[in-house]
């Protein structure tokens, strides 16, 4: 096990690998197995199609290819930025 990986380890995460949407809620445990949590901005469901880079980035661009529409209108914030928003995303899954 390399540094990297010690450093993963113990680490939860919270952000959407496909849209960066962050609830401040697990959506993988510190272990990195998924909570199966519905995102709901991209609707990518926590566990299902993001577990490899090349998965997560066909996911995302068809998310924006087809608008980066929310799931939930609701929880949108008034202020919200696409691309702020995908700034999140942990440097492994861009």
């Amino acid at each position: 096990m390399n540094t990297d990986d010690e450093e993963e380890i113990g680490r939860t995460e919270t952000t959407c690998r496909i849209c960066g949407y962050d609830s401040d809620d697990p959506v993988f445990n510190e272990y990195g197995v998924p909570r199966y949590v519905i995102c709901p901005c991209c609707y990518n469901e926590s566990g299902i199609g993001d577990d490899n880079v090349s998965q997560v980035r066909e996911l995302r661009g068809y998310w924006v290819a087809t608008g980066a529409q929310w799931h939930e209108p609701k929880l949108r914030p008034t202020d919200w930025d696409l691309l702020e928003q995908l700034t999140n995303i942990p440097p492994q899954w861009r």
